[in-house]
């Protein structure tokens, strides 16, 4: 009897601590795991990546994760971890992987990290002369993404894009890797001089409308608002069927978008906060509807561990834990509770509950990260998705990580 009692407070103890927020201490303890462990295996972060092929490091995944590292160093700042991406931007001289006149969504991802940079480095006006060159490259891709310039396209750009930027994302990922840029450049320009002012909003709606094109108008549109979800290209809009005959959801893909969301809120309240008002370029009360949205779909298909899928509707295709998509999905809600957005009361146990799963199940002790889907656009990409099993590329993974861990760190302060 005594036995069954023990057994039965185990369980009760163990099923209250799923539920219940980790102690701050606890979340920087492993988001300085996970990332000291990169640190030690990347420590020269001007150096290229070497997955198949050589690529600048400040692709798209890398861009990812010094988002994160941006998030963490926020919260905790620690001088090597500062100095470390300092370092890489410098190298890159503040400017998108293939030059201002890029049209690819992935190239400008990078953009996000020297605009945050640009934000930490001014803090007087006398400063903000000196820190010009960490802000004009982005400045100057945003203006040729706005009105391009077709003789400084290559045919295959040409080709690829046409004239008009307002239908360059194709692909769901690029709204993550995009839109936050335009959003954090309107709420930059418009602090900085009047010069900037007089066009900063454009920047913002002008990613509005990129976004509106993909979510309503390419292959039908992208996003599936009876079931909140969205398809990650053309390519997998109906007829297109999972194997248990659902529609295709890849995890990651709709995690992209739910992110881009959050950052561009983000963005639109701290413009309020700075300012005392909110412009409708913004177009807050557009993306809090779908942010919305795509919640309760979420919550609907989470699995009973806290994870979920890679296949949304289809467990049984390459089904398992995964770490980028349910990272993506908990910084989301984590951020909704701690903007009040979603109510506290019915999240926070669905946060516990998922951070301390990342934690126990991804996270070992040297800091590197299980369960991570490598490169990809669909569920049976980059497979088996499984413990120990390294991905193609160690980065973006772990900059998921540290954002969800950043917005659960911030929901106990």
């Amino acid at each position: 009897m005594k036995h069954l009692l023990l057994c039965l407070a185990l369980i009760c103890t163990t099923g209250v601590q799923a539920r219940t927020l980790p102690r701050p201490s606890d979340v920087l303890a492993a988001m300085h795991r996970a990332n000291d462990y990169f640190i030690r295996q990347h420590p020269d972060p001007t150096l290229p990546t070497f997955v198949n092929k050589e690529r600048p490091s400040n692709l798209w995944t890398r861009g990812v994760y010094y988002e994160g590292l941006i998030a963490l160093n926020r919260i905790d700042p620690r001088p090597q971890n500062l100095q470390y991406v300092a370092e890489w931007a410098d190298f890159h001289r503040f400017t998108p992987r293939n030059g201002i006149y890029t049209r690819d969504a992935d190239d400008y991802c990078c953009c996000q990290t020297y605009l945050d940079l640009y934000c930490d480095a001014v803090s007087t006006p006398s400063a903000t002369d000196k820190a010009d060159h960490m802000i004009r490259p982005t400045i100057q891709c945003m203006d040729n993404l706005l009105a391009p310039a077709p003789e400084h396209m290559t045919p295959a750009t040409k080709t690829r894009y046409g004239n008009s930027s307002l239908h360059d994302w194709t692909w769901i990922d690029a709204i993550q890797m995009g839109l936050p840029v335009l959003t954090k450049l309107t709420r930059i320009c418009a602090a900085d001089s009047a010069a900037m002012q007089s066009h900063a909003l454009q920047y913002a709606e002008h990613g509005y409308h990129m976004y509106l094109w993909t979510r309503d108008t390419l292959a039908g549109g992208l996003f599936n608002t009876a079931e909140g979800l969205w398809w990650r290209d053309k390519d997998f809009v109906p007829p297109y069927r999972e194997p248990n005959g659902a529609n295709c959801y890849w995890s990651r893909g709709n995690g992209w978008v739910y992110a881009a969301l959050v950052r561009a809120m983000d963005d639109a309240l701290l413009y309020r906060q700075q300012h005392g008002t909110m412009p409708a370029a913004f177009h807050f009360d557009d993306y809090r509807a779908d942010f919305l949205r795509m919640t309760n779909a979420l919550l609907q298909c989470q699995r009973k561990d806290a994870f979920w899928n890679v296949s949304l509707h289809d467990p049984t295709n390459f089904g398992g834990k995964e770490l980028t998509g349910t990272a993506l999905f908990l910084y989301g809600m984590a951020w909704g509770v701690r903007n009040g957005l979603l109510p506290s009361e019915r999240f926070t146990p669905v946060i516990a509950r998922t951070w301390n799963a990342l934690v126990r199940h991804c996270l070992r002790r040297d800091g590197f990260l299980h369960y991570v889907q490598g490169t990809g656009k669909e569920p049976k990409d980059s497979q088996p998705v499984a413990k120990n099993h390294e991905p193609d590329f160690d980065d973006f993974g772990l900059g998921c990580f540290l954002l969800a861990g950043s917005e659960v760190y911030q929901l106990q302060r």
